[in-house]
């Protein structure tokens, strides 16, 4: 090695040592700048978890609506504290913009995008793409990349590193790059943003280090593990363990139903052992961002190494089915009944995915909806936490719906009423008194009832 070499590869080392440390510092002062980019139900939390801890965030989005909320210290998301966001505004915590070009401020930027599926079920990659082509515009030597968004095993390494490495910029010398998956349970009121521990994966140790130093600060507990293709593999094995389970408990259903047995009753008495099993409730259909389309990363994923996933592929077919098998019971009900779905008035309880939230994406509300439509049927609904329905890749051209309220003379108009979400906060029993048929689907009515059939 010539002596020219010799002092370069000194001179990158030593660089590359004094960028890290000097990050390694302001993360331990608390004076390091974040940037969160997408503010929604993940990059929203963490953003204020960060604010909270003392740190001075400044949160991305492409929605201008919600940056001007912000602005005005508002809270969009249901189960998020208001008054904590309000104060973190007024303190200046925490600001909020739409403009990218400012990526370049922060020494940390945290990715919480969304990661959807095409229509053909593949990972569309979109927004991690156009996100990363962002940062790359502004990116400057000595920040952290930290993507959190839930995506196939390689994404980091594979997509996220080249992109930022086409600036001409190193990784692990210049940049520093992790991932580190979204835990959230919006509704949750046990664990919440703070109290989850986190996973963290990333490029190199100086990467690790600085990720795992800024998580440190602001969340309970961290679990390192050895790369970001582990972490990304975490994630994917927590929602298909779930998927899996829940496509298990919804065949049960069907199955014993059957057989004359109450699935909720089994399930009540099952989850009395207090080892080896583990409670999951069956539902119209699996909702939300993570379960119905996260185990499909991996699918795409194992074809790419010649590889098949026959549980996911099982899951995912028996989870699709439910909507259509409560419209099938609802058929069976109105038959029973001397009448037909078409032209029949029928009221939805509920379009969030799960109870006690606002989050309505990929809730099977909007298939069993499309469904009664098509045939014919008159739709209402209502639900406290969506008071409209959006438009969404779910519900792109149909008109418009508002959500109704539960008056005693709107459940007895009705020829049926479909329970989807079961929100705390709704009076079931004044729906019980009123209804000519409730359809449920979530085992409120865990006692036999005239007028309830259970699906």
């Amino acid at each position: 090695m010539s002596s020219k070499t010799s002092k370069s590869s000194k001179a990158s080392k030593a660089s590359k040592a004094s960028s890290a440390s000097n990050l390694l510092g302001k993360i331990k002062k608390g004076n390091a700048l974040i940037g969160v980019i997408g503010l929604g139900y993940v990059g929203l939390p963490l953003a204020l978890v960060c604010a909270e801890n003392g740190f001075k965030v400044l949160g991305f989005d492409i929605d201008k609506k919600k940056t001007e909320k912000l602005a005005r210290g508002e809270c969009y998301i249901s189960h998020l504290n208001s008054k904590k966001i309000a104060n973190a505004v007024k303190r200046k915590k925490l600001t909020a913009t739409a403009d990218f070009s400012r990526l370049d401020e922060p020494d940390i930027i945290i990715i919480c995008v969304p990661t959807p599926l095409t229509p053909q079920r593949d990972p569309d990659m979109s927004y991690i793409i156009q996100t990363a082509g962002q940062i790359r515009a502004k990116l400057r030597k000595g920040q952290l990349i930290i993507l959190e968004s839930t995506t196939y095993p390689g994404t980091t390494e594979e997509l996220v590193k080249g992109i930022l490495e086409e600036t001409g910029l190193i990784c692990g010398r210049d940049f520093y790059l992790a991932f580190s998956p979204e835990r959230e349970d919006p509704g949750n009121k046990k664990y919440s943003t703070d109290n989850i521990p986190k996973v963290i994966g990333a490029f190199d140790n100086a990467s690790g280090d600085l990720a795992q130093a800024i998580y440190d600060k602001v969340i309970s507990k961290t679990i390192r593990v050895s790369n970001a293709r582990t972490a990304e593999a975490v994630k994917l094995t927590e929602n298909i363990f779930r998927a899996i389970n829940i496509a298990l408990v919804n065949e049960l259903k069907v199955i014993y139903e059957r057989m004359g047995i109450d699935i909720w009753e089994v399930l009540d008495a099952a989850s009395t052992k207090p080892f080896g099993f583990m409670r999951f409730n069956p539902g119209p259909g699996w909702g939300g961002h993570c379960i119905p389309l996260d185990p499909f990363y991996l699918s795409w994923k194992a074809r790419e190494c010649g590889m098949e996933t026959k549980f996911i592929e099982l899951a995912g077919e028996i989870n699709r089915r439910m909507p259509q098998y409560v419209i099938d019971k609802l058929q069976q009900a109105l038959n029973a009944r001397g009448k037909s779905v078409k032209k029949s008035d029928i009221m939805v309880i509920g379009l969030a995915y799960k109870k006690d939230i606002n989050d309505d994406r990929e809730s099977p509300a909007y298939k069993i909806i499309s469904s009664l439509i098509e045939l014919g049927a008159e739709v209402s609904y209502h639900d406290p936490y969506v008071p409209q329905i959006r438009k969404t890749r779910q519900w792109p051209d149909a008109k418009p719906l508002k959500s109704q309220p539960i008056a005693p003379k709107t459940i007895a108009r009705a020829d049926a009423v479909i329970i989807i979400t079961d929100h705390t906060n709704i009076d079931y029993k004044r729906i019980a008194r009123h209804a000519k048929l409730i359809i449920d689907t979530r085992g409120v009515y865990r006692k036999p009832l005239p007028n309830v059939v259970k699906a």
